[in-house]
């Protein structure tokens, strides 16, 4: 695997996202809860526990900053299955997400996490509807795919793409877990950070 995220390192944590500081590149995972963004981003930086992996699902709550490189960062954001739904017609994946997003400068891309076994739920295609309507650039990845045989795959491959109109090729397929199609996304966020 490739080095270029392994000098990450924990920077920040925050409920404000008004709070942070400026980068100079910044790259997001958003995805429901359980849907394995923080042993994602523990795989992309080869590091065992630098993002916290809990048990316990939806427990990221806060917007978790990790810098690659001076100014230059890979921010977790809250699951949005446990995120509370605005009642004024706001998206519904969280007030906290939502300021995240309109309010990073130097946001370079969103990287949508989906569960291979339960696929787009209906959060996950307003989140992507969300960042399409807004002109976001976002890649999609859909993580955990070693819980599927090879043949079984292909199908689940195709049924996820139709679902959400993209190309197979479009869609990061990857396991955290086994570290499966990780360097592909790494050498992309590495890019992505110039690093």
């Amino acid at each position: 695997m490739t080095q270029m995220l392994r000098g990450a390192k924990y920077l920040a944590t925050e409920t404000d996202t008004l709070k942070l500081t400026e980068s100079e590149a910044e790259v997001t995972f958003v995805g429901r809860s359980n849907s394995g963004k923080s042993t994602l981003i523990n795989a992309l930086c080869e590091k065992k526990n630098m993002a916290h992996v809990s048990k316990v699902p939806g427990k990221t709550r806060t917007i978790n900053v990790y810098e690659v490189k001076p100014y230059r960062w890979i921010v977790d954001l809250p699951g949005y299955g446990f995120a509370v739904g605005s009642k004024s017609g706001k998206a519904e994946f969280g007030p906290m997400i939502e300021a995240y997003l309109t309010s990073r400068n130097n946001l370079c891309m969103v990287f949508v996490i989906l569960d291979v076994v339960a696929g787009p739920t209906k959060l996950d295609i307003s989140m992507i509807n969300w960042l399409r309507q807004h002109a976001y650039l976002f890649y999609i990845i859909v993580n955990k795919i070693d819980k599927f045989g090879a043949s079984k795959l292909e199908v689940r491959k195709k049924e996820i793409s139709g679902q959400l109109a993209l190309a197979p090729a479009d869609i990061f397929w990857i396991s955290s877990k086994n570290k499966i199609q990780i360097e592909p996304l790494q050498k992309q966020i590495a890019k992505l950070l110039d690093v």
